[in-house]
């Protein structure tokens, strides 16, 4: 069995690793490069997986590299791997930093990056990837395997398109967990408990999603279907109209966008 090889094991290498692991990957073909003492130790116990503080030539048995740094360490981590990374596949999931800066850093023009979310965590994230020219279909096919534990996978043409990816999934959970913010504090302000603001909140996120999925219908007609004209919905969403709060969402999302591109001219 071919070695994937990480580099950083923080939480989004670990969503990855423990999906490995429960497809059948033997442990002892996945190593893990991190500086972090404590999260070596961390991985060792959950997974088994061999983890070193430095990149060594160890690294070059991997057939699979996987970036998994915060991007403003990605040169920095780069360096010392470059000399025993260049015939392996990359794949990036770092937020930001382009792909020819990876194959550029790496020594290797066989580059997929991926955009995952933390649902990955519990295997129901979704994953926008990007594949360079040099990358076989066979490769895009390993990438899309080795993904599949967290969840989905959906590929974009335009490595631009990251960034809109990174804006809307990448960042989304965040905004599903604000809005599940204010509905509790509204239902508290409305003299129901946190907790039960809490479970009533999050069960209707997750079966108002799960009835999205499961219907042909465009989410537009779904929400008119609940909005009777001078009801409880039709006053809600009339308030939040007048806020403006569409708009402003909209206009959030392009903020991350923007955010996502500045990162790669930066750390790049």
């Amino acid at each position: 069995m071919n070695s994937i090889a990480f580099i950083g094991g923080g939480n989004m290498a670990s969503a990855i690793i423990g999906g490995l692991l429960k497809a059948g990957r033997a442990a002892d073909s996945v190593l893990v490069v991190d500086p972090g003492e404590a999260q070596r130790d961390k991985l060792r116990a959950d997974f088994g997986v061999r983890a070193l503080a430095a990149a060594d030539a160890s690294l070059a048995a991997a057939a699979l590299v996987v970036w998994a740094v915060k991007p403003q360490y990605f040169q920095a981590a780069a360096a010392p791997c470059a000399p025993f990374v260049s015939k392996a596949l990359q794949l990036s999931v770092m937020a930001g930093i382009p792909s020819g800066a990876i194959a550029r850093a790496s020594g290797s023009p066989r580059v997929v990056r991926a955009m995952p979310n933390t649902p990955a965590l519990i295997g129901q994230g979704i994953a926008g990837l990007f594949a360079r020219d040099g990358v076989t279909e066979d490769e895009k096919a390993e990438v899309e395997a080795v993904l599949a534990p967290t969840g989905r996978t959906l590929w974009v043409a335009r490595e631009d398109d990251l960034d809109a990816v990174t804006a809307l999934s990448g960042s989304g959970p965040a905004y599903v967990f604000y809005f599940v913010e204010a509905m509790m504090q509204a239902a508290t302000e409305m003299g129901l408990s946190p907790e039960q603001g809490k479970q009533l909140a999050l069960a209707t996120f997750a079966g108002a999603t799960s009835l999205a999925q499961a219907s042909s219908e465009p989410p537009e007609l779904l929400r008119e279907r609940v909005t009777s004209k001078g009801g409880t919905t039709y006053a809600a969403l009339t308030s939040l109209e007048a806020s403006g709060v569409k708009a402003a969402f909209v206009k959030a999302l392009k903020a991350a966008q923007t955010r996502a591109h500045e990162l790669g001219e930066e750390f790049g």
